[in-house]
């Protein structure tokens, strides 16, 4: 690799705001030997005692919002007032485990044939984060707040386009007071992850990323037989009913999947309408969207920003030319903008149907396809005819058949009458291709854990 290997580019304007040189062997060696050896002793600090520098970084995540988002925008194009909004969130989810790990990993009695047995959680030792662009801090820190409570080291091995959020990430927990090698960050292209994953220092792997990279991910932790958790792409469906609040939902989904310029795996990305309502979901739908402003993301009002990179621009500009010559019809958009930066119109694709690219793809852009469902039974049908199965939206008056319909979509979330999103509270993963194992809430926090069986006997 050349000295100026990993590059940091403006997506808004194609200026190199920064070039890295990518970390060496002894730099690979030093970290994994210091997160050996930190962990010896993190694994025995108390709840109590790790609770106090995760809220720490809470507070510096805090202090440094304008800073740190600033950071997220210029590297990746995401408008400003989102990238706050991750900042803080990263924040709230520091201080949720903080506050709730020692309950969530308590020791669990178990009624047996022991005088007395209980379940444990004890940590695994130092996991590998493989950690994604779009969301360069929420991805990070929705992995490290739990694995961090519960025991674990970490190193971080982040996507290639953001190594200044990823140096940003090692500062917010070096001056937080954890203690060294507890976490770390390394500067690496992917292909270096197979000889992390193989190395004996390496408990456990997580990634966020496509599915693509979750199979070459899984397949080497599969051979290593080390814990993986997968959470891979999303072509979410956003199923609407004939009897829902249509102007509620238009104005959701617009949201829903133009946040982030759609770079989001759980954005909506199929618009599965019942036709006695399609054309006016339509409507309503195309409007808002022709109104969003796209522009400078730095600039406050700016909606919908760039891509974050123009290999991802061509991408998208490709998947909608494909549906297009199989019979999609644009609504508006449809192109990349003129000029300097990465640019993609907000676009709507309607008469899509399941074989095309805005429908069987994962379409990681600011793209919408508007598929059109005869009843309920066929929008469902439809929904789960995609290969992923990461989150759902279903809107409906009728809570009842919503309920009912929530346990045959094929998704590990399911919102009803609201939009797709992360909470520390609740669990975060996927089905099919959209991967396995489940982050935040009790269920994250125990994935990288040994649950181990205690039994003391024998019972007299």
């Amino acid at each position: 690799m050349t000295d100026a290997a990993i590059q940091s580019i403006n997506p808004a304007t194609e200026e190199v705001l920064a070039s890295f040189t990518a970390s060496t062997p002894q730099q690979v060696e030093q970290a994994l030997h210091s997160a050996e050896t930190a962990y010896r002793t993190w694994r025995r600090a108390s709840f109590a005692e790790r609770g106090v520098s995760m809220r720490q970084a809470a507070a510096y995540l805090r202090q440094h919002q304008t800073r740190l988002a600033t950071t997220i925008t210029a590297e990746m194009g995401k408008p400003i007032v989102e990238a706050e909004a991750e900042v803080e969130k990263c924040a709230w989810n520091c201080e949720f485990f903080a506050d709730n790990a020692a309950h969530f990993l308590a020791d669990a009695p178990r009624a047996s044939s022991a005088t007395e047995s209980y379940v444990q959680f004890t940590p695994l030792g130092t996991v590998l984060a493989i950690m994604p662009w779009n969301f360069p801090l929420w991805q990070l820190f929705r992995f490290a707040a739990p694995a961090l409570m519960a025991g674990n080291t970490a190193i971080l091995k982040h996507a290639s386009n953001v190594p200044q959020c990823a140096m940003a990430i090692e500062e917010v927990f070096r001056a937080s007071g954890f203690p060294d090698g507890v976490f770390h960050t390394l500067l690496l292209p992917g292909s270096a992850a197979n000889a992390l994953i193989n190395d004996r220092r390496i408990a456990a792997v997580t990634l966020t990323g496509s599915d693509e990279a979750g199979r070459r991910v899984g397949e080497a932790a599969g051979r290593a037989i080390k814990k993986a958790v997968l959470e891979l792409g999303g072509s979410d469906p956003f199923i609407v009913l004939a009897d829902a609040d249509l102007e509620m939902a238009a104005e959701t989904g617009v949201r829903a999947r133009f946040q982030n310029a759609g770079q989001s795996c759980i954005a909506a990305k199929r618009f599965i309408v019942e036709a006695a309502v399609f054309d006016e979901f339509q409507d309503r739908f195309v409007a808002a969207v022709r109104g969003l402003r796209v522009g400078d993301p730095m600039q406050r009002a700016t909606q919908v920003g760039p891509l974050a990179r123009n290999d991802l621009r061509d991408t998208v500009a490709e998947q909608v030319r494909a549906s297009v010559s199989r019979g999609a019809r644009v609504c508006t958009g449809g192109a990349g903008r003129a000029g300097r930066g990465y640019f993609f119109e907000p676009t709507v694709l309607t008469d899509v149907t399941p074989e095309m690219p805005a429908s069987c793809e994962e379409v990681f852009g600011p793209v919408a396809a508007l598929i059109r469902a005869s009843t309920a039974d066929e929008a469902l049908a439809l929904a789960n005819q995609s290969p992923y199965g990461l989150g759902a939206n279903l809107w409906t008056a009728d809570l009842e058949r919503a309920r009912r319909m929530a346990r045959d979509i094929e998704a590990g979330q399911v919102f009803i009458n609201g939009m797709v999103g992360s909470d520390p509270r609740l669990p975060f993963g996927g089905v099919k291709l959209s991967g396995y194992g489940r982050e935040l809430a009790e269920f994250g926090i125990r994935e990288f854990t040994n649950i181990q069986t205690v039994w003391i006997g024998p019972k007299r």
